[in-house]
């Protein structure tokens, strides 16, 4: 079928190649690889590995001319990368599409990517770092009937793995651009987008022993207001009952509510978000777990850290059957300050000769008030106060970072990080509770000259041992040097040390360096070294990174 498919599509290309002379053809894309060689480590629970090297890989290409496009990935995994999803084995066309537009429409036949409003509701996308791909297979129309309104369908299965999961996904979106009706409209200092959402799945009731809806609908509303810095938007989203192994099988429905603010004017910017979901579990397969066929994403409201220890030991997951979530961000700066030369001519000494940036971030993640229901014929569950937080904590971060040049070659980055992680809730553990963590790190950059500059990362995490917080694996110390010869080359050296473990044996260093090489659109990366298990996420969506030990090579290439 997939063979095909691919045979339709490099015929649909030859001839528009010759049918379309009025437009030049470009074929562009990227190839990646990435391999693995595994030694066994039983100090840090790396696994055996039977082929002893793994690898994936991925082709895209894409081709253009005029109102055509079309494209194919070719990936292969042989096998997959430890901690991807089992299900990607063997090589295979994972995706591939061809669309055409003309008058104001666009149709899209194979595989696509799309969201309606936040995602609440629909969001196909790819995550490569995350191997989550739930890209659809069917067709897509967009179509522009009239200036500021804009229409959008779908329709097909999703993909799982190199296979289509059983359930058909519909869908519908459409928005208005207010200001875009009239020119009149236009000038209005105020912008206004309206727009709505209906989407529904079909799956064949599989069940024996209970009555499943065949036919699952959702349906949302959005508005978005823009005026000068200001900004407002929110969306509504609501399902009707759709039981599942996600939330065991009782027919309560489903809903959810986002809303987000911001302002920015020079030198400051505030931002703030509040969320809250019940039961929005939305997948094409009633049956699938993990990352699997989901047909929408539930935003996270978390800041996406970089720095290694609060990125990847307590990140956090949206819980998609119930949250109520909330994050502020507040950044500002504060100016440089010119000062006059001395009577004798020196420069005086001036603390404010360069810029700071501040920005101070808090976010927290609450169970849903909710109350179980007993004796419940109609298998709602529980019952809900919707948008009521609950007392217990899923996750809360209060963070605060602070930038500033010292020299014009030398600066620094401050940041401090106050984390609260429940590991039973985000990780599905039994009797671990609350961590506690509080995580310093200082980033330093020396620019030696215009080619060669060096960096320096020291990171401290501490867990509180208090009563009512769980210590975990105890104190973390990080430290990281990358050395940079631009154009071309980059060295970097890291090591975690996990200090304060209860366990001795356990307090151990995950020693690893890397080499890189980049020229012109090629990159060459060697990495050699101890990787800790951990969970690694993208967005709120996350998946678990075991323990490794051994030499990678990574080579990227666009054209």
């Amino acid at each position: 079928m997939k063979k095909t498919a691919l045979a339709v599509l490099l015929s649909v290309i030859y001839t528009v190649s010759y049918t379309q002379n009025s437009e030049e053809a470009q074929i562009h894309g990227n190839i990646q690889t990435d391999v693995q060689y595994y030694n066994p480590d039983t100090l840090i629970g790396a696994p055996p590995v039977p082929e002893k090297m793994l690898m994936n890989g991925f082709a895209n290409i894409n081709f253009t001319k005029g109102n055509f496009s079309a494209g194919i990935r070719y990936e292969s995994y042989l096998n997959a990368l430890l901690g991807f999803p089992e299900g990607y084995q063997g090589t295979g066309i994972g995706y591939r599409y061809a669309t055409y537009s003309l008058d104001g429409i666009e149709v899209t036949a194979g595989n696509f990517y799309e969201q309606f409003g936040s995602g609440m509701i629909l969001r196909a996308y790819e995550e490569r770092g995350l191997g989550y791909d739930n890209a659809m297979d069917g067709f897509r129309v967009k179509y522009n009937p009239y200036r500021g309104v804009y229409l959008k369908g779908v329709y097909g299965k999703q993909r799982l793995f190199f296979t289509q999961g059983p359930g058909i996904v519909r869908g519908i979106d459409g928005e208005i651009v207010l200001n875009e009706l009239s020119d009149s409209l236009d000038k209005l200092k105020t912008r206004v987008v309206l727009g709505g959402s209906f989407v529904s799945k079909y799956q064949e009731d599989d069940n024996q022993s209970l009555v499943l809806p065949e036919n699952v609908g959702s349906y949302a509303g959005r508005i978005n207001v823009y005026r000068g810095g200001f900004s407002l938007s929110g969306e509504y989203v609501e399902k009707i009952n759709d039981p599942s192994a996600d939330n065991n099988f009782i027919y309560k429905k489903g809903r959810g509510l986002i809303i987000n603010s911001a302002y920015s004017m020079k030198g400051f910017g505030a931002s703030f978000t509040a969320k809250t979901i019940d039961n929005m579990s939305f997948r094409s397969d009633r049956n699938e777990g993990q990352q699997n066929v989901f047909i929408n994403y539930i935003p996270a409201t978390t800041k996406q850290h970089t720095y290694n220890l609060p990125a990847t030991l307590y990140p956090y997951a949206v819980q998609p059957n119930g949250e109520v979530a909330f994050q502020g961000d507040i950044s500002y700066k504060i100016n440089k300050k010119k000062k006059k030369k001395n009577a004798d001519g020196s420069k005086p000494f001036n603390l404010r000769r360069y810029a700071t940036y501040i920005s101070v971030n808090w976010s927290a993640a609450y169970a849903l008030d909710s109350t179980s229901l007993t004796n419940d014929p109609t298998l709602q569950g529980y019952s809900t106060n919707f948008f009521r937080p609950d007392k217990r904590v899923y996750f809360s971060d209060f963070n605060i970072e602070l930038k500033r040049k010292l020299s014009p070659k030398a600066r620094f980055t401050y940041s401090y990080f106050d984390m609260r992680y429940d590991k039973d809730v985000i990780e599905g553990k039994v009797g671990e509770g609350l961590v506690n963590a509080r995580i310093h790190v200082l980033d330093f950059t020396y620019k030696i000259n215009t080619q060669k500059s060096l960096r320096f990362e020291a990171q401290h995490l501490g867990t509180n041992k208090n009563d009512g917080y769980f210590e975990d694996q105890g104190n973390w110390v990080t430290g990281l040097l990358e050395y940079t010869i631009s154009p071309g080359w980059f060295f970097a050296v890291v090591d975690q040390y996990n200090y304060g473990n209860k366990d001795e044996i356990q307090r151990i260093h995950y020693l690893f360096g890397s080499v890189g090489y980049i020229k012109k659109a090629n990159r060459f990366t060697l990495s050699y070294g101890r990787q800790r298990a951990g969970i690694f996420c993208v967005g709120g969506v996350c998946r678990v990174v075991p323990a490794s030990n051994g030499i990678s090579f990574s080579v990227t290439s666009t054209f």
